[in-house]
Parts: structure tokens; C-alpha cells; sequence
């Protein structure tokens, strides 16, 4: 490798710094402010994608912007292993902008202005998270993308997205405490915190106790953000952001920091002949497995969609670290090559349940039934991203897998043949919670097709979707009271009040008020208490027991008194039907010019649902496939990222991908 001077680094990570200015300032001209989000997006893919040719061939970029503390460098430093990031990260940028217009837009969002200006810092971010070329520079990057991206998931204001945020910090800022801790302690032994392809020399000759409390520091520090269980629980909830959002959270640029973060510190402060000599891979290996499996058994509890896609990116991120703890050439090779993979699938896949939501306000698996007719060209995009996250060939997925097996196998040993068995079951699961989204959305119909989740227990979904309680209920008023995750984003069924519409019989008489001894009630016992039921059902302090207990399918939501709605209770929600919360969102930051809304389609109606998810009473209405289910602005990055999974199976090396990868495995040392 040859050092080169240069300040392209620097560049990469301030344009966006300098878009960021150019956002704010065009506030009162939305076209204007996303014109400078794109070009913005534009120029910094063109700077990193500059650098890959001469990384390529050996070269590594770097620019110092002086000492630090400690007498650290505050340098950025263009490498493969930082290459392959921002390269990823700019990329899906221009894409995640251009459906954040339709996206944004279609739902009429407040704050439009402060979102694509965080946006834009949290790319700045990760792109300094992708160059720091020592711990101490990563650490600040990486808290910078902490602040930059709560206000997106805090983004809705509502009281679920404020709790959500909090969470997120209160997780994400810990994690940081520990990063500072593990740094402080590999500064004490090593007396440098630079990043070495192949490790610090002297981390190997140091306090092996010391060691790898510094690893397991750094490791759980970054394995937050990376969503190691059991620090996983503030990616669920930080579903309650946008859409475009989730996509950045998920497959841009904060879950990649972490387990980019992770690689950092196996492969180039640690070293894997370092890890391996400390014992420090089996237990990562470990770690990585038992999260891959347990989130994809949660998976499929799941009827939300972007909480089961949740769960499914805390599975899939441990491929990738487990594939780093196997220590071999193969298996990193697999895991670093998941980085990619992973993102356009993921981004692919939340997408999709973006446009369904924007389109048809449908965000339960269990209304979507039939769905393909509405929306085929979207769900069809689904599909093939779901088949690259289970692994089936031709798709990105597929080649990352593939690799991560092959080098579970080289490892050697029981473990080795534990962990490969791991891959395959998660592989199993993976079509078992995907496959069903797929099957009825093209093979079902709304008044016809299965329950969903697929799994049905006590642990989380909507539990007993198909059992009606004996008096109408659902028997728990939360649906996911078994998931720490989820007890605050349930509904409160506590509150809902009887229809005083209803309160009358069909001859027009009050219904009578019953004391709750004279019910007549099932004695299993023996004989049950007689009672006509050809009269109104009796009532029980001034309320019918249907609307003491609500049914699964809606409820009132505890929320904004001038704007009750409802939404399904038992299931986590987006949060944002009917917008409520906002205030006036027809000025788009309290500013009347927003162009041409026609441009972006028609999302006034969506299909007639005002608010409400599933089909509507006629049933789906069938579009065509070329483009007649939404605006492009949508279906363009969808299919985008679609395209770049399957390219990435097909020819992972002529997507620059792979080449990045075998050139990080190649300076680190492995071999098999």
C-alpha cells in the first residue's frame, strides 16, 4: 500500500456539510431545497467514487487536519475497508433522496426542511465513520451521527416518536460511552489508537486481561448501533420514523457504522491473529449466532411489516459479524461482502413498505391479502429482495452467504459445524417470514388467505387474530405484551368509551343497565344462567362488554382529542396516519410554494381508505406494471435498488464490491 497525499477525504465528508447549509437556506422553495439535496448526493458519490480506481491498485488517500488529543492525528484516511463504506453509503443516498421527495411529499410531512438537512449531516457522518483513520476520530464521527439522526426518528413529534428518539440516544450514547472507555484502555496498552491493516503489533504483547476488556468494550460499544442482542431494542422502535428513514437506519448508514465500527476494531486495531490468540472469536461468533437466530424467530411474530423487517436487519447484521469472528479468509470475506448485499436488499425491501403505506396506509401483514393487484411492480421488487435475503441464488444475498458458509466450514472443529448449522435454519426462517408477505399478496385475496403472523403465541403479533373472545373481544388488550421491545408502542384499550350510538334496541328503547351479578355467564360447572338473546345485549356499568374488551382489528387511539382515528390495537403503528400531531402540514414548514404537487402523483384518496389501512370495501383495484401504483419518484429508487441486488449476485466483482473486499482481506493477512 502506498500513502498518498490527498484531500479528497475531506472533501467526501464536507460536502454534504455545505449541502446541509444549502437546504436550510432554501427552506421557503421546496424544489429548490431538494435540487441541492440531490446535487448535493450527486457530487459526493462522484468524490468517493473518484478514490475506488486508485484504492484499487494499492493506493490509500490521506489528509491530516492536525493533532487532536493525545497528540492523535485528526486524519481521514481512504482505504478499501473505507471505500467499500462510503462508496455504499453515497450511493443509496442519491437513491434514498430521490424517493424522500415522493415519500415526503405524498404524505403532505411537516418538517420537510429539517429533514433533508439531517439527512445530509448524517451522511456527513458516515462518510467521517468510513475515514477516520484512528479510534479517537471514528468516536467523534460516530456520536456526530447519534445527534445527526435523532431528529429523524424523533422526526412525527408524536409521544411514541418522542419515546422512540429518547430510547434511541439513551442506547446509542451508552454505546459511545463504552467506545471511549475500550479507546482509553487500548491507548494505555498500545500507546497508539491508529488503525493497522492486520492489528496493532504491541495490542498482542499487552495485559491479555486488559485486552479483552478493551475488545469487549469496544465490541459492545459498537455492537449497539450494530444490534447485537441484547442491545438491540431501539432499532424496533425507531420504526415510528419515516420510511426513508428506516431505509438510512437499516441499510445506509447507521446500522453499517456499527458493524463497520466492529471491523474496524477485529480487523485493524485487534488483528484476527490478535482475536484469535485472545479467545475473543468464539464468544463474538456466539453472540452473532444467537442473534441471528432469536431475531428471526421474533420475525415471524411480527404483523407490523416494518417491524418484522426490523427484526429481520438484527438478524442479518449478525451474519456479519459473525462472519468476522470465524476469523478466516472466506468467512470475513462473506461478512464484509453482507455490507453491501445487505443494503440494497434492506433498502429494497423498506421501501417497498414505504410506497405501500404512502399509496394505501397499510402497514399489517394480515391486510395485505391480495395487495399484488394494487401494487404489482412494488410487491414484485419485494419478492426478489426477499429471495436475496433467504439466500436464494441470483441475488446479492446468495454470494455473501455463500462465502460466510464455506468459511464456517474451513473453521474447523464442533463449533464450526454449530455455527454452519446456524446459517442454514436462519436461512429457513428467513423464507418463513418473507414468504408469506409474497404468497398473499399474489396468490390470496382479502376475503380469502391465512392468518399472519405465522407464528401465533403469547410472544408478540396479533395474538389470536382468527379466536373471537366469547363476548367479542380479544382477550389482551396489547398484542405484543410478550416483547420487552414493544410494550410501548401497543395501543391502550383501556380507554375506549361505549357508542352511544348503540345504545338503543331496534325498537328505539335505552337499552337496559344490568348490574354485573344478574349477567348471565357460562357455568362450565353445571348449567348456564338463561337470558334471551333475541333482546340487546345487557350492559355492564354503562358499557357493552365488546367495547369493554375491542376486538383485534381497530380501536380508538388514546392520542390527540381533536383528532381521534383509528388504528390497530396489538400491533405497533406508523404513526402517522392521517398525520395527526403535525398541525397544518399544507405548508410544508409554514411555507405556501411547494411547485407542482400534480408531479407526484395522485395520494389524495389512496384508494379511498381516508386513514385506514387494508383494502378497501370493493377490494383492491388492479393497476398496471408500468408504473400506474404510484409517482416515480418512488418506483424509480425501488426498482434502483433492486437492480443493484441483483447485480451484485450476478457479477459481485464488476460491482466494484467484491474486488474492495478481497483487497481488505489481501492487507489484512488472513489466510485459510
Amino acid at each position: 500500500m502506498t500513502e498518498v497525499g490527498d484531500p479528497r477525504p475531506v472533501v467526501a465528508v464536507l460536502v454534504s456539510v455545505v449541502g446541509t447549509v444549502g437546504i436550510l437556506a432554501a427552506h421557503r422553495r421546496p424544489n429548490l431545497r431538494e435540487a441541492v439535496t440531490l446535487s448535493v448526493a450527486v457530487a459526493k458519490f462522484g468524490v468517493v467514487a473518484s478514490m475506488v480506481p486508485g484504492v484499487l491498485a494499492g493506493d490509500v488517500y490521506v489528509w491530516s487536519l492536525g493533532r487532536f488529543v493525545l497528540d492523535v492525528p485528526f486524519e481521514l484516511r481512504a482505504d478499501a475497508l473505507g471505500i467499500l463504506f462510503a462508496t455504499l453509503a453515497s450511493l443509496l443516498w442519491i437513491v434514498t433522496s430521490l424517493y424522500s421527495i415522493g415519500y415526503m411529499r405524498g404524505l403532505e410531512e411537516h418538517g420537510q426542511t429539517r429533514y433533508f438537512a439531517a439527512f445530509a449531516m448524517s451522511l456527513s457522518a458516515a462518510v467521517g465513520v468510513a475515514f477516520a483513520s484512528n479510534l479517537i476520530v471514528l468516536f467523534v464521527f460516530y456520536e456526530v451521527l447519534t445527534v445527526a439522526t435523532y431528529p429523524l426518528v424523533a422526526h412525527d413529534e408524536t409521544t411514541e416518536a418522542r419515546a422512540a428518539g429518547r430510547k434511541y440516544l439513551l442506547y446509542t450514547i451508552g454505546g459511545g460511552v463504552a467506545v471511549l472507555a475500550g479507546t482509553v484502555l487500548v491507548y494505555r496498552l498500545a500507546g497508539t489508537v491508529a488503525f493497522t491493516p492486520g492489528g496493532i503489533e504491541t495490542l498482542a504483547a499487552s495485559d491479555p486481561v486488559l485486552a479483552r476488556a478493551g475488545f469487549a468494550l469496544l465490541v459492545a460499544g459498537f455492537g449497539v448501533k450494530a444490534g447485537l442482542m441484547p442491545l438491540h431494542s431501539w432499532l424496533p422502535d425507531a420504526m415510528v420514523a419515516p420510511t426513508p428513514v428506516s431505509g438510512l437506519l437499516h441499510a445506509v448508514a447507521v446500522v453499517k457504522s456499527g458493524v463497520f465500527a466492529v471491523s474496524r476494531v477485529v480487523l485493524d486495531v485487534y488483528g484476527p491473529e490478535t482475536v484469535g490468540s485472545l479467545g475473543l472469536g468464539l464468544p463474538l461468533a456466539v453472540v452473532a449466532t444467537v442473534t441471528l437466530l432469536a431475531a428471526s424467530v421474533i420475525a415471524l411474530r411480527k404483523d407490523h411489516l416494518k417491524r418484522r423487517l426490523a427484526y429481520s436487519t438484527v438478524s442479518q447484521l449478525s451474519y456479519i459479524v459473525l462472519g468476522l469472528a470465524l476469523l478466516g479468509p472466506n468467512a470475513i470475506r462473506g461478512g464484509l461482502l453482507h455490507i453491501p448485499a445487505h443494503a440494497f436488499m434492506k433498502l429494497a425491501l423498506f421501501l417497498c413498505a414505504g410506497i405501500i403505506h404512502v399509496e394505501t396506509h397499510t402497514d399489517h401483514i394480515s391486510e395485505m391479502a391480495g395487495i399484488g393487484r394494487r401494487m404489482p411492480l412494488t410487491m414484485a421488487a419485494f419478492a426478489v429482495a426477499a429471495a436475496g435475503m433467504a439466500g436464494i441464488p441470483l441475488v446479492a444475498g446468495f454470494v455473501s452467504k455463500f462465502y460466510l458458509l464455506i468459511g464456517a466450514v474451513e473453521a474447523g472443529g464442533a463449533a464450526s459445524t454449530v455455527f454452519a448449522v446456524a446459517l442454514l435454519i436462519s436461512g429457513v426462517l428467513n423464507v418463513a417470514y418473507f414468504w408469506p408477505v409474497v404468497y398473499q399478496a399474489f396468490f390470496q385475496t382479502a376475503d380469502d388467505h391465512d392468518a399472519k403472523p405465522v407464528v401465533e403465541a403469547p410472544f408478540g403479533g396479533r395474538r389470536a387474530s382468527t379466536v373471537a373472545r366469547a363476548d367479542g373481544g380479544s382477550g389482551d388488550e396489547a398484542g405484543d405484551a410478550g416483547d420487552a421491545d414493544d410494550d410501548t408502542n401497543d395501543a391502550d384499550d383501556d380507554t375506549n368509551d361505549a357508542d352511544d350510538a348503540d345504545d338503543t334496541n331496534d325498537a328505539g328503547d335505552p337499552a337496559p343497565d344490568v348490574d354485573p351479578e344478574e349477567i348471565g355467564r357460562p357455568e362450565f360447572g353445571g348449567e348456564a344462567v338463561d337470558r334471551d338473546y333475541g333482546e340487546p345485549a345487557p350492559r355492564v356499568e354503562g358499557e357493552y362488554a365488546v367495547d369493554r374488551h375491542p376486538s383485534d382489528h381497530t380501536v380508538p387511539e388514546k392520542g390527540d382529542a381533536d383528532d381521534e382515528h383509528e388504528v390497530d390495537a396489538g400491533a405497533d403503528h406508523d404513526g402517522r396516519d392521517g398525520h395527526d400531531g403535525h398541525g397544518d402540514h399544507d405548508d410544508h414548514d409554514g411555507h405556501g410554494d411547494h411547485g407542482d404537487h400534480d408531479d407526484y402523483g395522485d395520494h389524495d384518496d389512496h384508494d379511498g381508505h381516508g386513514g385506514h389501512g387494508g383494502p378497501p370495501p370493493s377490494g383492491w383495484e388492479r393497476r398496471g406494471w408500468l408504473g400506474e401504483e404510484s409517482t416515480w419518484f418512488m418506483l424509480g429508487p425501488i426498482l434502483a435498488a433492486t437492480t443493484g441486488a441483483i447485480v451484485l449476485g450476478l457479477v459481485p466483482s464488476a460491482a466494484v464490491f467484491l474486488r474492495l473486499v478481497d483487497a481488505v482481506v489481501e492487507a489484512v493477512g488472513v489466510v485459510g
